[in-house]
């Protein structure tokens, strides 16, 4: 049998991906790789769950609140910054410990990333500021008259990947689609990582997420979404739509209340956890489902060998 050389945990949001990550990290020398697209950022370490500074003294943390919020951060940037990551574990002869929620970085990670040609700083200006009055619908609709391909593949309601096409499309005259049938070369070989995806019971998932809400509410979420609110940054930014900011600083607006922004946050997180499902589903085969517990002993037995 291949020994293992990474670890990959993966699974939908208040799953218990992090605590397990510790765990093992503290057992077997390992170092932290961030895999969420929402925990690079700075700004919200309550907001994200990312890890607090008492589990980061308990074993290295990397890619974690490194990203100001003012930048469009992307898979590709994130894959740069994770090979860079690896090769420094490697190379201090620690376990490499890839953790988080975004299955679009674990397929990044191990199948390759399609070949998408950068888009000049001034065609993603201009697109942004084009599309910073028009609703996501017709910025959909403007998408399936120039690139028919790429929005038939796009969520009518996720800004972010619709104006990410249009700007690929602006810039090159060809759709987003044709880009990413290419794909480069994989940073993990996954018939030497364990890559496992934790998967609660379902019912018992949503209580998690609920009561997570409740308790960053308590720990802060609420300071964390007004300063936020206070550097005025792009709507259109990724961070402007973690799970629970929007519908907080609509509650800063005055425009809802506290309880409404709390219960819509929940149900957010909810339907992003069934989205998370579906795709690891789809795009992650190779992953091991099961229980933190049943991932543990996995992770335990291929390493103890």
């Amino acid at each position: 049998m291949t020994p293992i050389s990474t670890i990959l945990i993966a699974g939908p949001t208040a799953s218990g991906k992090s605590a397990l990550a510790l765990r093992l990290a503290r057992a077997f020398d390992g170092v932290l790789i961030n895999a969420d697209s929402m925990q690079v950022y700075r700004d919200l370490r309550v907001l994200t769950a990312r890890p607090d500074a008492q589990d980061e003294a308990k074993a290295p943390h990397r890619l974690f609140g490194h990203v100001d919020g003012a930048i469009n951060h992307s898979v590709g940037l994130w894959l740069k910054d994770a090979s860079l990551a690896l090769d420094e574990a490697r190379s201090a002869g620690r376990l490499p410990i890839f953790v988080g929620g975004t299955g679009l970085y674990f397929k990044a990670l191990t199948q390759g990333l399609s070949a998408i040609p950068p888009v000049p700083d001034e065609v993603r200006e201009g697109i942004r500021a084009w599309a910073q009055n028009i609703p996501v619908a017709a910025l959909h609709a403007e998408l399936a008259r120039r690139d028919p391909a790429s929005a038939a593949r796009l969520r009518p309601t996720d800004p972010q990947r619709i104006l990410r096409a249009l700007e690929v499309f602006e810039a090159t005259g060809t759709s987003l689609t044709s880009f990413q049938a290419a794909r480069t070369a994989p940073l993990i070989d996954q018939s030497s990582a364990l890559a496992v995806f934790l998967a609660p019971e379902r019912s018992l998932l949503a209580q998690r997420i609920d009561a997570r809400f409740d308790a960053m509410l308590e720990a802060g979420a609420l300071q964390e979404a007004a300063a936020l609110r206070q550097r005025g940054l792009d709507p259109a930014l990724p961070i402007m739509r973690a799970h629970g900011a929007p519908h907080l600083i609509a509650h800063l607006n005055g425009a809802i209340s506290l309880a409404e922004a709390a219960q819509r946050a929940k149900l957010d997180t909810r339907q992003y956890a069934k989205r998370q499902l579906t795709f690891a589903r789809h795009q992650l085969p190779g992953f091991r489902w099961g229980s933190a517990e049943e991932a543990e002993a996995l992770a335990l037995a291929a390493l103890a060998q």
